[in-house]
């Protein structure tokens, strides 16, 4: 994303960390500005380095990152990028806990986990908190004392629910960055992040930054080939050389991070319905592929009276190499369907538009098939269009990322009704 380059006032100096500075935005409401810093440390800043670029590598790395995670349905604090060092961000009351999700067991897990070896694998990936403290050396924290903490900030406290919020947020972020890594043969092992309370709308959101700092990173599953921050923690001594070799993976990161937005793989959708008064029912499904970023185009045909242009226009999508869904929308007796299910090896889907008087009896003629036919039956448009993207979103890292973003916002929702009625009821 380029940044879009304006003078900004800055306010005072909200807070100071490690490797960023957050800055007041008076003319921008809710907002601040996160400035980036040529700084380098490991141990809490127990090893501390000056590192020419690094702000710029960072804040590229943090808003491609962001950028994905927004596209894809994740709530989160970013605004959009300012400068080539800074992004401007909702204006958050962070919770000072350091979520950590693990694919593989690695670096200080298997100190705190005797007995665990090197490249264990958990399923689901496993979630740790911890609180942040200096002083402390972040010590890792349980729920239990997340809970009795009794935090409240911008004027939530912070309960069950949003503990779970969180859990289930660190989770989800965690897989779709997993999921967007693998086609650049990177093993994403794990990741720390942050949330906050956004003062104006008084929600939980992903928040802080997500950088080279923020995970280890393995090319092809190669714990030797690492280019995450590792590589400057495992350095014996800090040498302008060495400096350059870290440097150098961070640059690799941050040229490489920005395929994340793109996908080599591409589909469509394509809905052939029987009459142009079912256009209603077709229009919700190409407005649920577009929610999921699926192009979807609309067609007339009718397998009944016009087959030999029913499977014309089926034989043009199968021509252009181009992966393709069928939808098939058509009402009384579904002859499309079948027709086009018994005619290609591309997936097929019914969604017949039911009516209040024959609905039940028409769907049958979608439900029972012909034997070697496998065109499943949908009612609903929007589920015609969650399942076709289920198809697309194997193969396509945005696709499955708008999915796995959907689940999550979904259980959210639900998770707060929930509460919602407790405290109304209590």
């Amino acid at each position: 994303m380029a940044p879009v380059v304006t003078e900004l006032k800055l306010g005072k100096k909200i807070s100071e960390g490690k490797t960023k500075e957050v800055y007041e935005l008076p003319d921008v409401a809710g907002c601040v500005l996160m400035q980036s810093k040529d700084q380098i440390t490991a141990g809490n800043a127990a090893r501390k380095d000056h590192m020419e670029g690094k702000a710029a590598i960072s804040n590229t790395t943090t808003n491609c990152v962001f950028q994905l995670l927004h596209e894809s349905g994740i709530k989160t604090a970013f605004v959009r990028k300012h400068s080539d060092t800074a992004f401007i961000a909702a204006q958050c009351e962070m919770i000072p806990i350091e979520w950590v999700c693990r694919r593989i067991a690695t670096g200080s897990f298997l100190k705190r986990n005797p007995g665990v070896k090197e490249g264990y694998k958990f399923y689901p990936p496993k979630i740790e908190m911890f609180y942040k403290d200096d002083a402390a050396n972040d010590p890792q924290w349980s729920e239990e004392q997340l809970l009795e903490a009794k935090f409240c900030f911008a004027g939530l406290t912070i309960g069950q629910t949003e503990v779970d919020i969180m859990a289930h947020s660190t989770q989800a972020v965690f897989e779709i960055l997993e999921k967007s890594w693998l086609p650049q043969n990177c093993t994403l092992v794990d990741m720390k992040i942050e949330f906050g309370v956004n003062i104006t709308t008084k929600e939980i959101v992903l928040a802080d930054v997500i950088d080279n700092d923020s995970w280890r990173l393995w090319p092809s599953g190669d714990r030797s080939q690492q280019k995450d921050k590792q590589s400057y923690r495992d350095l014996k001594e800090v040498t302008p050389e060495a400096l350059q070799m870290v440097k150098r993976n961070f640059e690799w990161v941050a040229e490489r991070v920005e395929l994340l937005l793109k996908t080599k793989s591409h589909g469509r959708v394509v809905v052939l319905m029987g009459s142009s008064s079912d256009l209603g029912h077709c229009e919700k499904i190409k407005n649920a592929c577009a929610n999921f970023g699926i192009p979807c185009e609309l067609r007339v045909t009718s397998a009944h009276k016009g087959p030999d242009e029913t499977l014309r226009i089926k034989a043009e999508y199968e021509g252009d190499g181009i992966p393709t869904v069928f939808v098939a929308v058509a009402g009384r007796s579904n002859g499309l369907g079948p027709v086009l299910s018994g005619n290609t090896s591309y997936p097929v889907v019914n969604c017949p538009p039911l009516s209040a008087d024959w609905g039940a009896q028409d769907v049958w003629s979608s439900l029972r098939l012909p034997s070697g036919l496998g065109c499943p039956t949908i009612l609903s448009p929007e589920g015609a269009a969650q399942f076709a993207a289920q198809i697309f979103g194997l193969s396509n890292h945005l696709v499955w990322a708008k999915l796995r973003s959907s689940m999550l916002n979904t259980w959210i929702s639900l998770k707060q009704a929930d509460k919602k009625l407790r405290e109304c009821t209590l």
